[in-house]
Order: structure tokens, then sequence, then C-alpha cells
């Protein structure tokens, strides 16, 4: 049983991104235990937080969807550093930038400096997605199957769970072994990391892919806080400027076989035990 009652988790900074709030793919409950039981001086929200794509078909919002914003703006009230940074699917929030909304600052990307002196761009991601820019009907094709699959999840995994089986992704299964999806994602991750040497930063933390991962690429840092739909991460960093990739859904981060460990004397980036509170 999870202790409520535990001190929250304290970070310098989180990212946390591709929210869909408007979906009922849209792990709220979950977002909102991490939001309780951590704290931090910054928080960015790394795009897609609310999924205006799916609300223009069908108008989805249950209270635990308000209580995630309701949350973010108590946040935001009570000291934390909020930058939202919309992405693809809450795009219309573009129209804002430059704006404080809530005491959130909004931005179409930001450049974030670690505690040991590293740059990193922070920036969603969308606008270096080929499909995005040039083919968003396919985009849009994409959107409808990723949906459609997830509606398959609920109820293959509402299975698995009174069977005791954890928690399994079908489409994070097709994703990551159909030969044209890895190759997507090799050249998005490409793409991040070319932009980023351009820019003269250290590293890039985005989201967009719903793959979260963390390691070097060509001598950058590529970080990707993943997504709240199916892989409940986060990305934090500490005091001491190590950054983090939180996997809340399993209660400790992804194991070395699946994410790259880079020693921090070469990078700065480590993998701690986390327990969930």
């Amino acid at each position: 049983m999870l202790d409520e009652s535990a001190k929250p988790l304290t970070y310098r900074t989180i990212w946390i991104s591709d929210i869909h709030l408007g979906t009922p793919g849209a792990r709220a409950h979950d977002l909102l235990h991490f939001l309780k039981h951590t704290h931090s001086d910054k928080l960015y929200l790394v795009g897609d937080v609310v999924d205006g794509w799916q609300l223009k078909k069908r108008f989805y919002w249950p209270q635990e969807h308000n209580d995630v914003v309701q949350k973010l703006l108590r946040k935001a009230r009570q000291g934390t550093k909020v930058v939202y940074i919309p992405g693809n699917h809450d795009e219309a929030a573009r129209q804002y930038l430059g704006v404080n909304f809530g005491e959130i600052a909004i931005k179409a990307e930001d450049i974030h400096e670690t505690a040991d002196g590293l740059r990193f761009w922070v920036v969603h991601g969308d606008l270096f997605d080929n499909v995005i820019q040039h083919a968003r009907w396919l985009a849009y094709l994409g959107d409808y199957i990723y949906s459609l699959l997830l509606r398959i999840n609920l109820v293959f995994n509402w299975v698995r769970n009174k069977l005791n089986l954890p928690y399994w992704s079908l489409s994070q299964y097709l994703k990551h072994r159909v030969k044209s999806a890895v190759s997507f994602i090799s050249a998005f991750e490409t793409a991040m990391v070319t932009e980023t040497r351009r820019r003269n930063c250290d590293g890039v933390v985005c989201g967009h892919i719903h793959k979260p991962e963390i390691r070097r690429i060509d001598g950058i840092l590529y970080a990707n806080d993943g997504d709240w739909v199916e892989s409940l991460s986060a990305l934090v960093e500490h005091h001491d400027g190590t950054l983090e990739l939180l996997d809340w859904q399993n209660a400790t981060p992804k194991t070395e076989s699946q994410l790259a460990t880079v020693s921090k004397d070469v990078s700065g980036l480590a993998f701690k035990p986390v327990t969930k509170p």
C-alpha cells in the first residue's frame, strides 16, 4: 500500500510532457499522485498537456483532469516556477507565447542551465517531426490508430489486473518493433541532436514521441521525458545537477538494459534507485 503521509521527493527541476488531458488514455490519477509526492523549484510542462485534437472530435473532461490543472496552478501559486511549452496537440496555446497564465509562463522553448553548468535546450519536438510538418493527414491517421490501441490496452490490462499481472502496452510493443516506427524515432533523435548542437547547448530535453530515454548521442545529451499515457515517466534534476529518469509506474527508474547509463564524471547523468511514496 502506498504511504500517503510520506514527505515529497524534492528536486531542483522536473520535466513532464504528453499528458493528453481530454482523452480516456490520460493517466490523470497517477499524475496527481506524482504531483502530490514530488516538489521542485522549477517544473517544465513540455507539451501535449491537453489533447486539443481529440477534444475537437469528442469532449471528454472528467473531474480528475480538472484536478490536474488545478494542482499545476496551485504549485505555481505556491512558488514553483512553472514553464509551459505547448506541443502539437495543444498548439492552440502557442498564440499566447510570452504570456503568464496563472503564474505559469508560456514559451515556445527554453534554455535550462543545470546546477553543474550544463545548458539544455527544452522543446516539445514536434517541429522536428517530418510527418507533422509535411504530412499532417498521416499524423492524424496515426493519432487515430494510437487512440484505438489505447482503448484496446484498457480492456486488455483490465483483464491482466484481475489476474494480478502488471501493466503491458500493446502500442508500445508495436512501436518499438515495427521497423518504420523505429526508423522514425531514430530520425527524430538525430534531428533533435543536430539542432541542439547548432544552438551550442550541451543537451536537449523533449517529449513528443512517448519514448522515455536519456543517453549521449554524438556528444550531445539527449533526454526524452516520456509520457503520462503509458510510460508514466518524468525527467528530474537533483540539486547537484544529476539528471534522473523516473518510472512512476514501476516505482523505479528504467534498468540499465533499457537505458544507457552514462557515468557522472563524463556527462552529469546518473540513475538512482527510487522508492515511490
